[in-house]
């Protein structure tokens, strides 16, 4: 075995099993892109030892999610939602290429958009998304770490919630904690005070759906939440950066106050933009050029395909 064109997956126990029972398409599709390209493929348990193990081999590492920190190593991450995907030299979704581009709505077929978000808002949502109502709230998906502020956001989560208090006069405020975060004592006591002091806060454990189905609109730090809020025609306020960003208002570039001045006459092409993000800028595992897709992700990280 040439250990120069061998690639080896680092992949969690889950991945592998899938990998086995053929039920990962899209990491079979890389392996076969490699494969044809001349590579040996393995397959690793992930671990940090792991990766950083992979840093001493010949060959090329691929990492699922993790920070392809060494020259001949890349990191996938599914979009949002399977099929589509991201091969990428930086585990940051904000120094993604497609974060970096222009989105252009003039450029985009609104025909082939319109389709292709009907198609999409049906398969994801099950009729939730069909008629989006405005039922006079503000939606705040919660993430963790919510008394932090991370190197990525413009302040801490509760910091976001006490300047969404503090712009937004008329409308409640209706926050969900992230159901697969654990809050420490600290952070719900914070929260608590916040909402004893504001009776304009409240906090629900409502889906997703539902949240999006009805809100006027939507502010987040990065969450997923204002990425599908697109299906639902409802805008977004970002306060972290984030690769989906063009189509939203970002505290980090205009400010806190203009945001707020915006957002309810912000109206962005939703379907254009979904569009140009998913079935343009990712790697769709579903379509019949993914194969190329995938080959010139690697060609352009430099690697031999």
């Amino acid at each position: 075995m040439n250990s120069e064109k061998t690639l080896t997956f680092y992949l969690s126990k889950r991945l592998l099993k899938q990998v086995d029972a053929k039920q990962n398409g899209f990491v079979s599709k890389v392996a076969r892109v490699a494969e044809t390209s001349g590579f040996q493929v393995r397959y690793e348990q992930n671990s940090k030892q792991a990766r950083i193990a992979s840093m001493m081999n010949d060959g090329y590492a691929m990492f699922h999610m993790d920070d392809p920190f060494h020259d001949h190593a890349l990191t996938m991450r599914k979009v949002y939602s399977y099929p589509f995907w991201q091969i990428e030299k930086d585990a940051k979704r904000w120094e993604w290429a497609v974060a970096k581009r222009q989105f252009e709505p003039t450029e985009i077929d609104q025909g082939l958009a319109r389709d292709f978000v009907e198609n999409w808002r049906k398969w994801l949502f099950q009729g939730q998304a069909e008629n989006p109502m405005r039922s006079g709230f503000v939606y705040v998906p919660l993430q963790g770490r919510v008394l932090d502020n991370r190197s990525f956001q413009t302040m801490s989560p509760l910091d976001m919630l006490r300047e969404t208090l503090g712009h937004e006069q008329q409308r409640p405020i209706i926050a969900t904690l992230h159901p697969n975060e654990n809050y420490s004592t600290d952070e719900i006591a914070e929260l608590e005070t916040l909402i004893n002091k504001h009776p304009q806060l409240k906090v629900t454990s409502a889906p997703m759906a539902k949240m999006l189905a009805e809100c006027d609109y939507v502010v987040a730090e990065n969450s997923s939440a204002a990425f599908f809020a697109h299906f639902f025609g409802k805008p977004s306020i970002h306060f972290a950066k984030i690769d989906f960003h063009h189509a939203g208002l970002n505290v980090g570039e205009i400010g806190v106050s203009a945001a707020f001045e915006q957002i309810t006459n912000h109206s962005p092409n939703h379907e254009a933009y979904l569009y140009w993000f998913w079935q343009i800028m990712a790697i769709n595992a579903g379509r019949a050029d993914v194969s190329d897709r995938i080959r010139l992700a690697m060609q352009n990280a430099g690697w031999p395909m």
